[in-house]
């Protein structure tokens, strides 16, 4: 798995490349014609997504581990058509491809509707910008208790080799989702996740919260009545924003706000309800807003004020976005080569691999919220580095 994201990723890096110079063109165009210039890109928040996304394909080659484990483990005892030939022919795996989507509707569900799932999901969403590198901001945290949702699938019998490739499948179909270049659809968007379904669920507008969470068939969402059209335009992020380009951090935020609510919470029920109740719970049954949480509903006294939204952006020198770019391409390119051999590797060794690649991209993110100095983070840079070229070989 980890060598097929090795492949995919100059591909998404040539379609990012191309969607912004798409973008750029039509920024250019409104300009001269006096019409408001609007970019679906900004730096920081780009580089901030696409080391959200190594960090995300780093630390999932341990988390996965334990979803294919469990999964293995259900199919080979408790599987009811485990050698159907169904699984052989091309509707058998159709077949596997849609019960995989609506297995990851409730699990997209519940990471809006539990805040303990939310936790893990806030990641993707923090972005307040909506372009293809949105589609590469995923979470580091999702892949330890995100295979709950899918065991159905190990007791009906789909093997764990077409579960992979479903699996693959249904996150390649999402890539292309995250843009605002392309329109409505027609009937496209009644049947299908389309951009204009999936910029309303990444919007922070009143009546598009919690919406749209299919992952190829918006037909789930039409189904239990969670489908939304769009209609107005989309103001994207959440609605208390991270204010950060850290990838460490931006994994840690609602989770690290979650405990702090348990541990203040005066009754012991009441500490295990903030993680299994809606983001933005309380103990006393009010409702606030989570560092980072894009729903819960405010009380009236404090509605939420769309027009109050402002981008966080701390500007960059040209010579700090230029060196901040050669960071985040040395980072890429040092991440490709850790999922390239981290299969040959003592698990050790691959976790040692796997921290200093988070220290590399903490420092970026840092350096671009200038929390770190340059030389600072080239000096973290370096280390992290030599410690995961020294964990993989060009033999391996």
């Amino acid at each position: 798995m980890s060598k097929i994201i090795v492949f995919a990723f100059p591909v998404f890096l040539l379609l990012i490349a191309l969607e912004l110079w798409w973008d750029q063109r039509q920024v250019g165009r409104a300009t001269e014609n006096g019409s408001p210039a609007h970019s679906s890109y900004g730096l920081s928040d780009t580089l901030s997504s696409l080391s959200m996304g190594m960090l995300s394909q780093v630390s999932g080659v341990f988390g996965k581990f334990i979803g294919i484990a469990v999964y293995a483990a259900v199919f080979g005892s408790v599987a009811l058509w485990p050698q159907a030939a169904l699984w052989d022919h091309w509707y058998g795996w159709c077949l596997a491809l849609v019960l995989y989507d609506f297995c990851y509707y409730w699990l997209h569900r519940a990471g809006h509707e539990v805040a303990l799932f939310w936790a893990a999901h806030v990641a993707h969403h923090q972005s307040q910008h909506y372009n293809l590198s949105t589609a590469l901001r995923q979470t580091s945290t999702g892949a330890l208790l995100g295979w709950v949702f899918y065991l159905p699938m190990a007791v009906l019998g789909v093997p764990p080799l077409l579960f992979g490739i479903v699996a693959l499948v249904d996150l390649l179909y999402q890539f292309w989702v995250h843009t605002e270049h392309v329109g409505r659809l027609g009937w496209f968007d009644r049947v299908f996740c389309s951009p204009s379904n999936h910029r309303v669920h990444h919007a922070i507008n009143d009546g598009y919260l919690d919406r749209n969470y299919g992952g190829i068939l918006v037909l789930w969402d039409r189904m239990f009545g969670t489908f939304e059209p769009e209609v107005q335009t989309c103001i994207y992020g959440t609605r208390t924003p991270l204010n950060s380009w850290d990838p460490v951090w931006a994994n840690l935020a609602v989770y690290a706000e979650l405990w702090r609510r348990a541990v203040d919470a005066p009754r012991w029920a009441d500490k295990f309800r903030v993680w299994l109740k809606p983001p933005g719970w309380l103990p006393t049954g009010g409702s606030c807003h989570l560092a980072g949480a894009a729903r819960g509903v405010p009380p009236a006294s404090q509605a939420f004020d769309l027009a109050a939204v402002y981008n966080y952006s701390p500007p960059l020198t040209t010579q700090q976005a230029a060196f901040a770019v050669l960071l985040n391409a040395m980072l890429t390119a040092l991440g490709a080569w850790y999922l390239w051999n981290v299969d040959t590797q003592a698990l050790p060794l691959a976790a040692l691999g796997a921290l200093a690649m988070a220290l590399g991209l903490w420092a970026l993110g840092r350096y671009l919220q200038h929390q770190l100095a340059w030389w600072s983070t080239l000096a973290l840079q370096a280390l992290a580095i030599a410690a995961v070229l020294s964990i993989s070989p060009l033999t391996a």
